[in-house]
């Protein structure tokens, strides 16, 4: 690995959400930074995820503890990013 790849993992911040119906709020169901950031991401996309990148985000939901919801001032942005990634995926057949 060259330096600059290790420092873009190092750098490397990800959260992976969880929301259904039955919750009141989405949850976060993963995070981590550098290496496990990037397992996540590499996760995701093996996984056919979608994956969103927004770093002030992602430095917001790292301060919610693993499992817990998302809290209320994040609703909106959260929301609107959940509404992008759903048209997007029906946009690429991945969702009916």
């Amino acid at each position: 690995m060259d330096k600059n790849s290790f420092n873009n993992i190092r750098h490397k911040k990800a959260v992976a959400l969880q929301y259904n119906s039955s919750f009141m709020a989405p949850k976060v169901v993963a995070q981590g930074k550098g290496h496990l950031a990037q397992r996540i991401i590499d996760t995701a996309v093996q996984s056919e995820v979608t994956v969103y990148e927004n770093s002030e985000l992602a430095n917001e939901l790292l301060n919610v503890p693993l499992g817990g919801s998302i809290p209320p001032e994040l609703y909106e942005v959260v929301a609107q990013v959940l509404v992008f990634v759903s048209d997007l995926d029906k946009l690429q057949g991945l969702r009916k």
